[in-house]
C-alpha cells in the first residue's frame, strides 16, 4: 500500500496550493522540498500585483502558506528527490538523502532557478560579488555601487529595491526594459541609477575581488567598462526538472509538458506551477496550476479506489 496519496515535489506557491487542495480533498499528502518552503517567491523583497494584497514580502506572503498547509495536516519534509519510478499504480520517489517514498500519485512543482551569463569569471566570483537574490545580500552593499544585469520584470523590481540601498546603481540589459511600463519609468526617474540598453555582457572583470564587467553595445559595437562592489543577474530562468528525464515529459527546453488538467504523459504524474510549459509565469498562475493539479490527482486517486 502506498505511503500517500500525493506526492508534491516543491515547496513553492503551485506545490503549497496543490497541497492545500488535496488535503481538502481528503487525500493523504506529502510535501517534498530540499530548501525552505517558498520557492522564488522567498528571494523576492515585495509583490506588488498579488491580489488582495497591495504590497506583501515574499518570505511573509510563503510563511502564510507554509502554516495554511501545516494546519491541513499536511507532512513536510526536506528531501532531493532524483528519481520517479512510475510503476503503474505505485510511484516511488527516490531521494538522495535516503528516502524511498511510495504514494499513488505525484504533482511536479519544482520550479526554475536563475540563468547564469556563462561569461568568464562569472564562477569565480559567484557568491562572492555576483549574488541572483536582492533580498539575501542586498544589506551588504548599503551606499555601495551596484550592477543589476537584465530588464525584465525580476530586474527592474529588485533594482527598485536595490536603488534605496546603494550610492549608484547601473543596470546593464542585452535589450531594453521589458518589464512593466510603470515600473520602468519609476525606476529612470530614480537619480542614483543609469540604464544602458543593449549591452551584450563580455566578461566580469578579473581580480582577487569583485571590480566590475566590460559590455559591448550591440548597436554600436561601444565598449563599456562599469565598475562596480558587486552584481545581482536577474537575466531568465531555466526548469529544475532534470530529475524527471527519464520519464519522457519534458520538451526541448527541459520545461513539463501539461494538459489543462496539468496531466503529463505518465498516468498519476502531474505538474503545476513554473517549471511547465506556459506563457506566464506569477504567483497567481502557479496557484492556479496548484489547485488544478490536485483535483485531477484526487480524481485519480478515487478512480483507484473505487
Amino acid at each position: 500500500m502506498a505511503d500517500y496519496d500525493v506526492a508534491i515535489v516543491g515547496c513553492g506557491p503551485a506545490g503549497m496550493t496543490a497541497a492545500i487542495y488535496a488535503a481538502r480533498a481528503n487525500m493523504k499528502v506529502l510535501l517534498l522540498d530540499k530548501l525552505a518552503p517558498g520557492g522564488q517567491i522567498v528571494n523576492t523583497f515585495e509583490i506588488g500585483n498579488y491580489p488582495g494584497m497591495e504590497k506583501v514580502g515574499g518570505a511573509d506572503l510563503a510563511i502564510s502558506m507554509f502554516e495554511h498547509t501545516q494546519k491541513l495536516g499536511v507532512a513536510f519534509d526536506y528531501a532531493t528527490v532524483e528519481e520517479i519510478l512510475d510503476e503503474g499504480e505505485e510511484k516511488i520517489l527516490s531521494c538522495k538523502e535516503g528516502q524511498r517514498i511510495s504514494c499513488r500519485t505525484v504533482i511536479l512543482a519544482t520550479g526554475t532557478r536563475p540563468r547564469m551569463l556563462g561569461v568568464p569569471h562569472e564562477l569565480d566570483f559567484a557568491g562572492s560579488g555576483i549574488s541572483w537574490c536582492a533580498v539575501c545580500d542586498g544589506a551588504n552593499y548599503r551606499d555601495r555601487d551596484v550592477l543589476v544585469l537584465g530588464g525584465g520584470n525580476s530586474a527592474v523590481e529588485e533594482s527598485l529595491y536595490l536603488a534605496e540601498l546603494a550610492r549608484r546603481l547601473t543596470v546593464v540589459t542585452l535589450f531594453d526594459l521589458t518589464a512593466d511600463p510603470s515600473a520602468c519609468d519609476k525606476l529612470r526617474a530614480l537619480p542614483n541609477v543609469e540604464v544602458h540598453e543593449f549591452y551584450d555582457i563580455k566578461e566580469f572583470l578579473p581580480g582577487e575581488h569583485f571590480t566590475g564587467l566590460r559590455a559591448v553595445s550591440t548597436k554600436t559595437g561601444e565598449e563599456l567598462v562599469v565598475h562596480a562592489d558587486g552584481a545581482f543577474e536577474y537575466i531568465g530562468l531555466q526548469p529544475t526538472t532534470e530529475p524527471f528525464g527519464s520519464l519522457g515529459i519534458l520538451n526541448d527546453h527541459g520545461y513539463i509538458q501539461a494538459d489543462r488538467e496539468m496531466k503529463t504523459a505518465r498516468p498519476g504524474i502531474f505538474a503545476a506551477g513554473d517549471a511547465i510549459e506556459k506563457g506566464l509565469r506569477q504567483i497567481v498562475t502557479a496557484e492556479s496550476d496548484g489547485a488544478i493539479a490536485a483535483e485531477s490527482a484526487a480524481r485519480y486517486v478515487r478512480a483507484l479506489t473505487r
